[in-house]
This record gives C-alpha cells, structure tokens and sequence, in this order.
C-alpha cells in the first residue's frame, strides 16, 4: 500500500496547494478554510458542532474564528431558542471567498475526473468515505455530528 500512501500524500498535497496558494493573499491558513468551508455549506452552524464536526478545542478555533469575524467573513449570531448559543453565518465576503475557494479545488478534481472512466466519481466517493472513520451512530439530531453521518451514508459503500 505505500504506492497509494504515497499518492495520497502527493494529491493532498497539491490539491490543498491551491486554497493556500489564494488564502496567503488574506493572511489565512487551512484552518481559516476549514471554518469557513463548513460554515458557508451550513450557514447556521453552532460553534459547539463546528467543534464536534472539525473535531479541534475551543482555544484551537478561537483565533481563526475572531480572524474570520474580525475581518467580516463571517458573522456570529445568538440562537433563537437559546440566547447563549453561538451561531455562524457567512457573510457575502465570507460566501465569496468560499466560493472562490471551492471553484481552485473543483477544478482539480473534475480535471482528475475527466481523464477516468464513467463512474469514477461514485468510486472516488465511495473509497473517499471508506478511508474516513464512520461518524459516531448516536450522533443527536440536527448536530454536526448527525449531519456528517447523513453524508457519510449518502456516499457509495459509506453505509454499514
């Protein structure tokens, strides 16, 4: 299996290259990515499953988060039903550079994909989600947690 090790080191590499080539231009790193990237795939998204989803600690998110408020990426509001929830939403800056983000690493990946068979992204998907872990089965729902185990089952082969 190193062959495949390997390539995956390369393709991680190369693919994630890009966002960072573009992200240097903000002062931004992959973890700015990262919240921004789930946050604008599910604008409302509490902090507490932004923590479960990405699986880091609250000190870990603290200053990629007030970099991403501070700079109106992104805009925090308390929940409806409870005040002391924090929930995330992009702002148009924040959707833009998301999307900007996602249009580099899109392109890679439908290059990659043209050049294969048909039906190579369902196995692309379905190997994807076999090398991740299964999110936990009593995830609650409506969490990040429970949200990530509906992809999870979407994907070809996620499901147990």
């Amino acid at each position: 299996m190193f062959d495949l090790i390997e390539l995956f080191f390369f393709a991680y590499r190369d693919f994630i290259g890009d966002a960072d080539r573009l992200l240097l231009r903000y002062n931004f790193g992959r973890a700015h990515h990262r919240v921004l990237y789930f946050v604008d795939r599910r604008p409302g998204l509490a902090v507490a499953e932004l923590l479960d989803l990405l699986k880091i600690t609250k000190q870990s998110l603290s200053r990629v988060l007030k970099d991403l408020l501070d700079q109106l990426y992104l805009e925090q509001r308390p929940g409806v039903c409870d005040r002391r929830q924090r929930l995330l939403f992009p702002t148009n800056k924040g959707r833009a550079l998301a999307l900007e983000l996602a249009q580099l690493q899109t392109r890679r990946f439908a290059r990659a994909l043209d050049s294969l068979p048909e039906g190579a992204r369902a196995q692309a998907a379905a190997f994807l989600a076999a090398v991740c872990d299964p999110p936990a089965q009593d995830a609650p729902r409506g969490t990040a947690q429970a949200a990530s185990q509906e992809v999870w089952e979407e994907m070809p082969g996620g499901a147990s």
